[in-house]
């Protein structure tokens, strides 16, 4: 018999399917057994009941513990009191693989044993609601920008210098050289723009630091489109349109997952809404105004950007910041030097920075007093430097922070939900 999965028995209604999965849960009431099934795209019961079905399956009850891989078959009804609206009568069953004392059950276990058990962690029906949503949040990007005429290009992991900075770099001995994993596939991104128009990279960034927060790892994945011929005004726009496509393919296709997550989605659906945008220098007075005092010229950290994006909610672009917190390649503001024309996008409900960019400096000899302003190697960077020596013209992009996108979406405590195996400070295992 073909595999149907959990996902789609509603169109098959009346008659017999076989399913491929694992024990959920079960309870018995005598003669009649409930048997809780899941495949990885949803959750169905299944019924046995004495006399109706052979003695022999009826008899597996005892051996079924959690998670034992599973093939059952049985006919399809509807049942609006069953989970998912549908019930299988089992006919048939078959064990495929026991499952002898499952470490994970019903009773509360701590953070550091589930982040040990995450390859089992998995497998509980929130977990796997996220990573549902997470893929779903990976597609629309994408699906977005190859319908928006972006051609995809991968950028490298091993690189020769810094993106970002040089102090959050992992370095690695790279055949007797030093290499370094990649911040960001940015400046390779510049590069391919300049030969194909719009393009995008997708892949995984890694950042060397030493922090505990809710909403950092050492190793997350972003996807950066860069566009020929834009500025920042650009760039703010299709970021925009990319994250209000990305939130409506989210409601549209995992209704049930965030369901799952007892998401309320009403701040999801504001994101039809037109997004605020303000300057630095705004900000910076909302955070005063809201009796935390702030500099004019600091860095925001999490607990700044917190208070601005509770103080909005729809997403919110904050853009001109001091150019000495951005990094080298930030064009500066023709109007006032001391700015960059760079941009941040906070997320509401108080979740911060989901997406950074900007407009690049196109400028060789401007680009080069850059370099030795940030007293990075010159030589690293020749070929950067290139792109401004044969035809260069304005640019400008972003990068948007899988993770961090999620865990808005999700509105979860903590960023290490949101990938399957996580890379913190103080995890590397499993």
């Amino acid at each position: 018999m073909k595999r149907t999965f959990i996902k789609d028995v509603a169109d098959y209604d009346g008659k017999e399917v076989e399913i491929r999965g694992w024990l959920y849960n079960k309870r018995s009431s005598g003669k009649i057994q409930f048997l809780i099934f899941r495949d990885g795209t949803g959750y169905i019961q299944g019924v046995l009941v004495k006399n109706e079905v052979k003695d022999e399956y009826f008899e597996l009850f005892d051996e079924l513990s959690l998670e034992t891989s599973v093939i059952v078959r049985g006919m399809i009804h509807k049942d609006k009191r069953a989970i998912g609206g549908y019930e299988m009568s089992v006919t048939y069953l078959e064990i495929v693989g026991q499952s002898v004392d499952y470490p994970i059950t019903k009773k509360e276990h701590g953070v550091s044993f589930l982040m040990a058990n995450r390859h089992l962690w998995i497998r509980s029906k929130r977990q796997a609601a996220i990573l549902r949503i997470r893929a779903e949040v990976i597609n629309a990007s994408r699906d977005f920008l190859n319908n928006h005429d972006f051609t995809l290009v991968d950028a490298p992991i091993f690189t020769p210098a810094a993106c970002e900075g040089t102090t959050t770099l992992f370095e690695v001995d790279y055949f007797g050289e030093k290499a370094y994993l990649s911040q960001s596939g940015q400046l390779y991104n510049e590069a391919t723009a300049m030969a194909l128009g719009n393009v995008y990279c997708f892949g995984p960034a890694f950042r060397a630091e030493k922090s505990k927060t809710r909403r950092h790892m050492t190793e997350f994945w972003q996807v950066e489109p860069e566009m020929a011929y834009a500025d920042i005004n650009d760039a703010m726009n299709v970021t925009e349109e990319m994250l209000r496509y990305i939130v409506s393919r989210v409601l549209e296709k995992r209704k049930e997952d965030l369901k799952i997550l007892e998401r309320d989605i009403a701040p999801l659906e504001k994101c039809s809404n037109p997004f605020n945008r303000i300057t630095y220098t705004e900000a910076v007075k909302i955070i005063n105004d809201s009796g935390t005092e702030f500099k004019w010229g600091e860095d925001f950290g999490a607990p700044h950007e917190e208070i601005i994006a509770t103080h909005f909610d729809v997403p919110t672009f904050v853009y001109k910041y001091p150019a000495a917190v951005k990094a080298f390649y930030m064009k500066r503001d023709t109007e006032d030097d001391k700015l960059a024309l760079g941009f941040d996008l906070l997320a509401p409900e108080g979740y911060g920075e989901i997406v950074g960019g900007g407009q690049r400096e196109e400028n060789y000899d401007t680009l080069v007093n850059r370099i030795e302003e940030f007293k990075l190697p010159l030589e690293a960077f020749k070929w950067y430097l290139d792109l401004r020596k044969y035809g260069s013209v304005p640019h400008a992009g972003f990068g948007l922070g899988i993770e961090r996108t999620v865990r808005w979406i999700c509105k979860l405590h903590h960023i290490r939900e949101t990938a399957a195996f996580p890379r913190t400070l103080e995890r590397i295992y499993p």
